[in-house]
């Protein structure tokens, strides 16, 4: 049994991961904005770079989920500075009461994102490929760059490099599968570039699968064995919502007009690879596309 300090654990991926390790036998705690006064929740204020004295109090394994959303807004100047601070500077925090000593945690995971590849093409991409330049790339270089510093203590830390969270309950599809409820659905701008995706489930297990094998360090790619095209996943969206697939593709340039540059997270090709997570003895419960909608629809 663990006990286990989430950051983000309020989120879409936190409440189910808090809940699962609950069910595991695991104490679970919670870091919040809010003071709350119970032993539930730990109070943080990462714009003042201030955490709770008695945060890591019986604390062994921290989960680091805090970020606000890439695709939440359009990247404007202050929109950027909220997304690479929201995952920095929690990261400087928690490094910052982690180096006083004086606590027994000695494992970390920690999202990070396929966006370090971001825009690769064809390319399937492992973990030993370098970050991209962009904005995406270059945000969770420097989130993982903290996040290695956390390593240098001496700290178990993994790092799971998060693909496309497939959920009905919130996050990217979510916003997806609107046009295919009004039998409007239809590929994004050539439908070629690829999707690296999870069902939510399995990126649930994997964090739990981290926290259980003393083994695991660095970095894994959190996504399903079997990435597709975007023009594939639309199809396969479309039937397992039993609407029509539309063949006229959205533009390319009415996305860019609408999103600016945020559109890269819906044009950009990330074919990343799951085989080292695997090769460490993950198994998938959703393998493939078509079992994982299969699976939310039906469960919705």
């Amino acid at each position: 049994m663990a006990s286990i300090l989430i950051s983000g654990g309020t989120g879409l991926i936190g409440k189910q991961l808090s809940k699962m390790l609950r069910e595991n036998g695991h104490i679970v705690r919670i870091l919040s904005r809010k003071t709350i006064n119970n032993n539930t929740f730990v109070h943080w204020d990462i714009n003042q770079q201030y955490i709770s004295e008695n945060a890591l109090i019986g604390i062994d394994t921290i989960v680091h989920l805090s970020g606000e959303g890439i695709a939440d807004g359009k990247w404007t100047d202050e929109r950027k500075k909220e997304i690479i601070d929201s995952r920095v500077n929690s990261t400087k925090l928690l490094y910052s009461i982690l180096s006083k000593g004086n606590h027994r945690v000695k494992s970390f995971i920690s999202a990070s994102a396929v966006g370090y590849y971001s825009e690769q093409g064809d390319k399937m991409m492992t973990e030993t490929d370098s970050a991209n330049t962009d904005f995406l790339g270059a945000t969770c270089l420097a989130w993982e760059n903290e996040l290695d510093k956390i390593s240098s203590l001496n700290i178990r830390t993994v790092k799971l490099r998060t693909g496309i969270v497939l959920s009905l309950a919130g996050g990217a599809l979510k916003k997806m599968i609107l046009p295919f409820k009004f039998g409007f659905g239809s590929a994004i701008g050539d439908g070629k570039q690829w999707m690296s995706w999870i069902h939510e489930k399995d990126l649930c297990k994997m964090y739990v699968f981290a926290i259980d094998n003393a083994n695991l360090t660095g970095a894994y790619n959190a996504v399903a064995p079997s990435p597709v095209r975007n023009n594939e996943f639309s199809k396969q969206l479309a039937s397992a919502l039993n609407k029509p697939f539309w063949f006229p593709k959205v533009p390319k340039f009415i996305l860019q007009l609408l999103f600016g540059e945020m559109s890269i997270v819906i044009l950009g090709s990330t074919k990343a690879s799951s085989q080292k997570i695997e090769d460490a003895g993950f198994v998938f419960q959703f393998s493939t596309l078509d079992s994982c909608l299969k699976n939310l629809v039906e469960n919705k």
